[in-house]
């Protein structure tokens, strides 16, 4: 099952470096959990004290509540300002949507 771990940060005091020097280390320091495919950091386009970090994952289950890198990471950042933290399902594309495994199997035949 895929799914993403969003973890918003909005900085609250602009350092002149919208990008915290620790932030990186952070991240770097997360432990790769099984699952973790990837991490990726977006920067608003508005708003330089936005950030987003996403956690995409692929696992038997989701952690609804989030994982335990992405608690780690939302606690770490904590200290930079305002958290914003959800997890996210990947529903089925358009050509699979409503139609199962088994379906598209007996489809096939």
């Amino acid at each position: 099952m895929k799914w993403i771990e969003i973890i918003k940060l909005r900085v609250a005091e602009s350092s002149g470096d919208p990008f915290p020097r620790q932030l990186a280390e952070i991240i770097s320091g997360i432990h790769r959990e099984r699952g973790l495919v990837e991490i990726r950091l977006y920067r608003r386009t508005l708003l330089e004290s936005d950030l987003s970090i996403h956690l995409y994952w692929d696992s038997e289950q989701p952690a609804p509540q989030g994982s335990a890198a992405g608690l780690f990471l939302m606690h770490m950042l904590k200290a930079f300002g305002l958290i914003s933290h959800s997890v996210w399902l990947e529903e089925p594309g358009p050509g699979q949507a409503g139609v199962t495994g088994k379906q598209r199997m007996s489809k096939a035949i």
